[in-house]
């Protein structure tokens, strides 16, 4: 399996972009605004978008994505997520107002786009690739992923904060090779991330210490602006861990 980071900033500018990862090359893990670095070829192979939870710097791209490309592909392109952010995606954002319901376009025998509910814990089989619902702790309903090649895994956890649900399931992965989380706030704007269940380097520490497994940690949804600041505190707070700061373009084989 090869997963490449199409966008992994918790804003935009200066060349940040939101989340958005490329599995091999027909699989999105999120479709942030990372998802405009694909060219049309790219984007008409993606056949399956996994979507972490609702928001919008995690599905902006979803929209352009099935227009873009809707028309010239020979199958629906299938939106995989929790039934709740399902229910999200139907209502405020494929709605007619914000954007046309792609689901029924251009019949509903037909559609550029169908939605398919996931179960957390509950493994889907992509030929030999396996992609596993993680719980998260956000302020919507939210997972993260294990991706799992059968030979290791690959954990993001997407927006989460203080979370014993996800580590208990982190734990038990034999395999884990790469773990990426959020560390979207430094640790001034604490309470910040806190009301917004989002991690600061404080709060990611004291998480970290639940992890029981040995994997390379990368830190994702930094700010833009105070990037340098967080992972500065990260390196600080966290040494024994070796955390590295997630990077745009970056490509993990596993």
């Amino acid at each position: 399996m090869k997963l490449r980071i199409l966008g992994c900033d918790g804003g935009i500018g200066d060349g940040a972009q939101t989340s958005a990862m490329l599995l091999d090359d027909d699989v999105l893990i999120d479709a942030g605004t990372g998802v405009s670095n694909l060219s049309v070829d790219e984007m008409i192979k993606i056949d399956h978008v996994f979507v972490t939870h609702a928001h919008l710097d995690h599905v902006a791209c979803i929209p352009f994505l099935v227009d873009t490309v809707g028309s010239i592909r020979t199958k629906p392109l299938t939106i995989h997520a929790v039934q709740a952010t399902l229910d999200s995606l139907r209502k405020h954002l494929f709605n007619w107002h914000l954007w046309p319901d792609f689901t029924k376009i251009p019949n509903d025998c037909s559609p550029y786009m169908r939605y398919e509910a996931l179960s957390l814990n509950n493994t889907i089989s992509l030929q030999e690739r396996r992609i596993t619902p993680l719980p998260a702790n956000h302020a919507v309903p939210a997972v993260g992923y294990q991706l799992d090649s059968g030979q290791a895994s690959l954990v993001f956890t997407g927006d989460t904060t203080t979370n014993d649900a996800l580590w208990a399931e982190v734990n038990k992965i034999e395999n884990l090779k790469y773990l990426i989380v959020e560390s979207a706030f430094c640790n001034q704007k604490r309470e910040i991330a806190i009301r917004s269940k989002h991690f600061c380097p404080s709060l990611l520490a004291e998480e970290l210490e639940k992890l029981e497994r040995n994997a390379e940690i990368f830190i994702s949804h930094l700010k833009p602006g105070e990037a340098e600041i967080t992972m500065d505190e990260i390196q600080q707070c966290m040494a024994k861990f070796k955390p590295r700061k997630l990077e745009n373009n970056q490509l993990f084989e596993f």
